[in-house]
């Protein structure tokens, strides 16, 4: 009997039932972890794990409330609003120690997170959230406060190893299949590490295969090209349209700049996560050259928050449209690289004396600020003198770009710095 491929995916089919099939995530599920012993010991804390896509948050929420027998309600904060969440509070009151799990909780707005507080206070739930993005800035602190954070992390290739032999002996279909496995590099590559795009690669790598065939890397690479037109905003293909979406503004092509936002705009990407990346570019790529880029950036995220979708996309390609016609320079970026460098190399180089502050009376006679010069008492505000620690005198770690703000800039540190820093 040849098996037909089930309409539930391969991910779903292959979800762990306990926490020993759990793949993964040792240092949280393993002996004597602190999620092990939660399961085995209590008591259950609100928590949000926190950790790139496809690396279990959903399974792991969903295997807790099994172990301890608890109900467990599900929102996702895509499609939930506070109606639902009050909603779905109300239905866990008396219920005991329910678990209410929120998926993708960093697309919550504040009042969604302030609707969760009273019955975290009071005890009638649970919460697990689930997030991609760093809680620190996407949670309330209210609420974070009343949180554990769990940092969940990719798969490594042992893992993906094992859920690919799971795979193998659990599902009738695959099996069906008979395929001869020959490499593995290019399912896992191309995962990144994300459990549920394996698994979806191998269940349409198999699909296209006849039964009995060899199943390499070509194989995989070939159903993986016939998919990847499509933009996935939670695996590899978030992360290459992001990169061709900065590189076109960093090579100041607006025309691609807008083809690559509006592959994100239709791809259902979180509006802020584009404004965050184009306000690290006004800085990174732009800097000096024109400070404006960055003013307009980080307004355009805060517009982002104010107005959101439909009429955000506006606020975004402005904005992608001023940085990609914008000069360019990454001086700052360099300078930055460059003395970091430096302090790993030579580590904690003392403070010279004359710029120490100088707070008490034992601190002035040992020296502390004597013969520091008042910038402002000086000629154009200027008084030459040494800023470094004594053994980088001269190193110089700023290099101004080649355009017409730093060319100013240039010739400025000339006249000041020419001597010293060779300018």
């Amino acid at each position: 009997m040849l098996f037909q491929p089930s309409h539930i995916p391969l991910p779903e089919r292959l979800r762990p039932r306990n926490l020993d099939e759990y793949a993964g995530q040792r240092h949280l599920v393993g002996p004597g972890q602190v999620l092990r012993r939660v399961v085995e010991e209590g008591p259950l804390p609100s928590m949000i794990l926190w950790g790139p896509p496809g690396v279990g948050k959903t399974t792991l929420a969903r295997l807790i409330g099994e172990a301890l027998e608890r109900p467990v309600f599900h929102l996702s904060a895509i499609s939930s609003g506070v109606k639902e969440v009050r909603e779905v509070i109300a239905r866990a009151e008396g219920q005991g120690d329910a678990i209410l799990f929120i998926d993708e909780i960093h697309r919550f707005s504040k009042a969604q997170q302030d609707s969760l507080l009273g019955a975290v206070e009071k005890g009638i739930i649970k919460r697990i959230g689930a997030t991609t993005e760093n809680p620190s800035f996407e949670v309330i602190s209210a609420l974070l406060s009343r949180c554990q954070v769990y940092v969940l992390e990719a798969l490594a290739e042992e893992d993906l190893q094992y859920l690919l032999d799971q795979a193998f002996a659990r599902d009738e279909w695959l099996q069906s299949r008979k395929l001869d496995v020959v490499e593995t590099e290019a399912l896992f590559r191309l995962s990144g590490g994300d459990a549920r795009k394996m698994l979806s690669l191998l269940e349409i790598t198999a699909q296209a295969l006849p039964v009995g065939a060899t199943l390499d890397n070509a194989a995989v690479q070939k159903q993986a090209q016939q998919k990847i037109a499509r933009f996935d905003k939670g695996g590899e293909q978030h992360y290459d349209i992001v990169s061709a979406f900065i590189k076109s503004m960093r090579g100041s092509d607006p025309n691609a700049a807008l083809y690559w936002l509006a592959r994100m705009v239709e791809g259902g990407e979180d509006p802020k996560f584009i404004a965050r990346r184009m306000v690290i570019l006004a800085s990174e790529d732009i800097g000096n050259a024109n400070p404006t880029a960055l003013v307009l950036a980080t307004n355009a995220f805060q517009a982002i928050n104010l107005i959101g979708w439909p009429e955000g996309r506006i606020i975004l390609a402005q904005c992608a449209v001023y940085l990609a016609n914008s000069p360019k320079s990454n001086a700052s970026y360099l300078g930055i690289k460059a003395a970091q460098r430096k302090v790993q190399d030579t580590g904690d180089l003392p403070v010279p004396l004359h710029l120490r502050n100088a707070p008490t009376k034992l601190m002035k006679g040992l020296g502390y600020g004597a013969n520091y010069q008042y910038s402002h008492d000086g000629p154009g505000n200027f008084a030459e003198q040494e800023f470094l620690p004594d053994a980088l005198s001269g190193e110089r770690f700023y290099e101004p770009g080649d355009n017409p703000r730093e060319r100013s800039d240039r010739e400025r540190l000339r006249k000041l710095w020419g001597k010293r820093y060779g300018y």
